[in-house]
């Protein structure tokens, strides 16, 4: 599956957390369509007939199985990586759990695991991704999401990672600015990841844009901020909402 060490500087290599379902998988089928090789993360296991699949139509995916939420095992799949590629051109950071729960409700572990998988994993995946990119740069993407800047009740665990994503990721882009590494955020709005067709009109027609997202709508704005002539481009936060957030909303 793999190219020997002559051919690496040849491929593409992509790193995706939380791959196997939703945006993930919608990211993972882009860019394995593109010609990306695609190493790809999630708990769940399903993921692996998911690379098969992918692989069977002349693609070239691998699928980890691991709890980004645990450093060690991610520690462990990038040191495969590397050793298999010796690099990595983009990573990906989309793992994310959610559990909105009554703020008097919500228990510590809950808290914790929330911050760990969502925001945890970010810093962790990010800092081994840019070993693999320090001798020739790279892109990372932080999906974090407009509930980083507006909100509903009983968010707040999912809303403080999502913020935390979007400050981290401006904070990445400085530090790792000296090693041609962009670093940038995507806040997704309502993204429907399945049953797209059964959505109402009015769930449409309430974004200026006329529609509900896609995953596809996430996966063009990664590989644009995954193109190397798009260099100026970085610590940037890139709304992709169909205008929702912009919009303001009265009742009369």
């Amino acid at each position: 599956m793999y190219c020997q060490k002559g051919a690496r500087d040849m491929e593409r290599i992509i790193c995706i957390t939380g791959g196997t379902n939703g945006i993930g998988r919608g990211l993972v089928k882009a860019f394995a369509e593109k010609g990306w090789i695609v190493e790809f993360m999630d708990i769940d296991e399903s993921g692996l007939g998911f690379a098969e699949e992918l692989n069977g139509q002349g693609h070239k995916t691998r699928f980890h199985k691991v709890d980004v939420g645990d450093h060690a095992a991610v520690a462990g799949a990038f040191s495969k990586i590397g050793a298999d590629h010796g690099k990595v051109d983009v990573m990906i950071n989309n793992a994310g759990v959610s559990k909105f729960k009554s703020f008097w409700e919500l228990e510590p572990e809950e808290w914790d695991r929330i911050l760990s998988v969502n925001l945890g994993s970010v810093f962790h995946c990010s800092r081994e991704a840019a070993k693999l990119m320090k001798e020739g740069g790279g892109s990372i993407i932080n999906l974090s999401s407009t509930r980083a800047f507006m909100s509903e009740r009983d968010t707040e665990a999912y809303s403080a990672t999502k913020g935390g994503i979007y400050s981290l990721s401006h904070s990445l882009a400085i530090t790792l600015s000296e090693y041609g590494i962009r670093v940038n955020s995507i806040s997704p709005g309502w993204i429907a990841t399945e049953d797209y067709e059964s959505l109402r009109d009015i769930d449409h027609a309430q974004h200026p844009a006329g529609r509900v997202g896609k995953p596809e709508d996430i996966a063009r704005a990664c590989l644009f901020l995954s193109d190397p002539e798009n260099d100026f481009i970085t610590g940037e936060n890139l709304i992709i909402d169909g205008g929702m957030s912009r919009k303001m909303i009265y009742e009369h």
